[in-house]
């Protein structure tokens, strides 16, 4: 029975990287059906993504490419198109994100399976259960945040989480939580970062007159949203746009950036350069 199988790389660029890719899945009878790569000028690296069907399962043919790999000195993946990625969805009170994941999720439109949602709040609770997710209140001491963030790792591994989604925490991660889990965690927030700063940033928008409004989705570093970016969306705005029209526009706008950011990321299109991301569409 056939498989489909996505292949990511990346390794120091050279000649010959795409003929020893395409020579090796040719020999083992794989049909390439989409195939990706870019050089990366600023760090001498190229990236591919190939999706192939082929007779042969993901670790079969992961055995076999070890020599293929280690020739380019490659990091890679293979994965199965099957495999159901689970995934953890962090938030606090704000729901805007969570109910636009959790719906996207349910309609079949994200390739992972939300397996729990974890608040510091209890807001999001009835909703939630809604959707017959598992909710895990985690409140938040601020004398032991490291406590709190012990019982999110618990739930991480228990469940076999692949990706923690920020949608909307507010709660600062600290830098040994985002070791533990590099890649592996998305943020969103909204793009006026770092012009308006601290609380309230549409009053801030609105009094200096900003004409465009964004969000951004991006992997969580040490460095407080400063990980390197998967997504952006933007909206034009006006003078007669209060503070809560914008505030509005923004959630529709997060909505939007995250779920892109989380599909891409579970179907394996988002690679590593350094501060930046390769984003295969």
């Amino acid at each position: 029975m056939a498989s489909e199988l996505v292949l990511t790389l990346s390794c120091p660029d050279r000649p010959g990287i795409v003929h020893a890719v395409s020579g090796f899945l040719a020999e083992r009878d794989c049909n390439i059906l989409d195939s990706q790569q870019y050089g990366s000028p600023g760090s001498a690296t190229f990236f591919m993504r190939v999706h192939v069907d082929s007779l042969l399962t993901a670790e079969q043919l992961s055995s076999s490419f070890t020599d293929v790999a280690s020739g380019f000195a490659m990091t890679w993946e293979l994965h199965d198109v099957a495999h159901q990625p689970n995934v953890v969805v962090m938030v606090s009170r704000e729901g805007h994100c969570l109910n636009d994941l959790l719906y996207r999720w349910r309609s079949g439109y994200l390739p992972g399976r939300i397996a729990a949602v974890a608040s510091n709040h209890r807001d999001l609770e009835r909703l939630t259960a809604s959707y017959d997710v598992p909710f895990h209140h985690f409140p938040v001491d601020p004398t032991d945040k490291a406590a709190q963030e012990k019982r999110v790792r618990d739930l991480v591994s228990a469940v076999g989480a692949e990706l923690v989604v920020l949608a909307r925490y507010m709660q600062i991660l600290s830098e040994d939580f985002c070791e533990t889990l590099p890649g592996r965690i998305i943020n969103i927030h909204h793009s006026f970062l770092p012009s308006f700063r601290g609380g309230r940033p549409y009053e801030q928008a609105f009094a200096r007159g900003v004409k465009l409004i964004g969000a951004t989705a991006h992997y969580v570093t040490a460095d407080l949203d400063e990980g390197p970016i998967i997504e952006q969306e933007i909206a034009r705005v006006a003078h007669q746009h209060e503070p809560a029209t914008l505030a509005a526009i923004g959630r529709d706008l997060e909505c939007v950036a995250l779920a892109r950011a989380v599909r891409w990321h579970l179907e394996h299109r988002v690679l590593l350069d350094g501060p930046r991301t390769v984003v295969f569409g």
